[in-house]
């Protein structure tokens, strides 16, 4: 069963945030607890760790703006 990668909400006031940059390619082996992905909201860029193992699949490009809750890749 594949892990969802929702984007987070990281401030009380956090709607939504810019995905600036996938850490790893799509297809690409991941490591819960390394770096997956970038996000930058009003006030930071943070780099959010992968919530599981396996192999990605990106489903939302970086450089858009998206809503907190939204699913932009999976861990299969």
């Amino acid at each position: 069963m594949a892990t969802e990668i929702i984007l987070p909400k990281l401030g009380f006031s956090m709607d939504e945030a810019t995905l600036t940059e996938w850490l790893v390619v799509d297809g690409g082996a991941v490591q819960a607890g390394e770096p997956l992905y970038a996000i930058e909201s009003e006030k930071s860029v943070q780099e959010i760790d992968a919530p599981a193992s396996g192999t990605l699949r990106i489903l939302k490009e970086p450089g858009e703006i998206y809503q907190v809750g939204t699913i932009i890749g999976e861990i299969a």
